[in-house]
């Protein structure tokens, strides 16, 4: 079993950044060649998501629609003012798990691993977890 801390320094109020070549990167590292692996943000604004990576417009397509469904300013409570940034990162979660073969994620064509930012910009962690599988 391997464990990574990795930093990532957000740009801007709301985005999503591809961490999918981090993560492969670290599961080289580990020597894992099958097993799984487990990302997870320790923030409350901030989420995890897998999704297509071929064409940057679907991020933003995402982001655009996810701040118009939950705008940043509404009648919200919160004290802090980032009630949106919560609710957001509720859409997305908090973890993705992947299984893991021939040392590579098994991903779709497609698909990337998405570290979504909804209270930035800010400086920002999250946690990678590799397990070896039964052999």
């Amino acid at each position: 079993m391997s464990f990574f801390t990795e930093s990532i320094k957000t740009n801007h109020q709301t985005g999503m950044v591809e961490i999918t070549e981090r993560i492969q990167s670290l599961i080289s590292q580990s020597g894992v060649i099958e097993g799984l692996c487990m990302i997870y943000s320790p923030h409350t604004t901030a989420g995890i998501t897998i999704n297509e990576n071929a064409d940057p417009d679907v991020q933003r397509d995402m982001i655009y629609e996810i701040n118009k469904i939950v705008p940043f300013s509404d009648q919200y409570h919160h004290s802090e003012g980032n009630s949106a940034a919560h609710i957001k990162t509720t859409f997305t979660g908090l973890h993705a798990m992947l299984p893991i073969h021939k040392s590579l994620l098994v991903l779709g064509t497609w698909q990337g691993i998405y570290f979504c930012e909804f209270d930035g910009p800010r400086n920002r962690n999250f946690h990678v977890q590799i397990l070896k599988g039964i052999q």
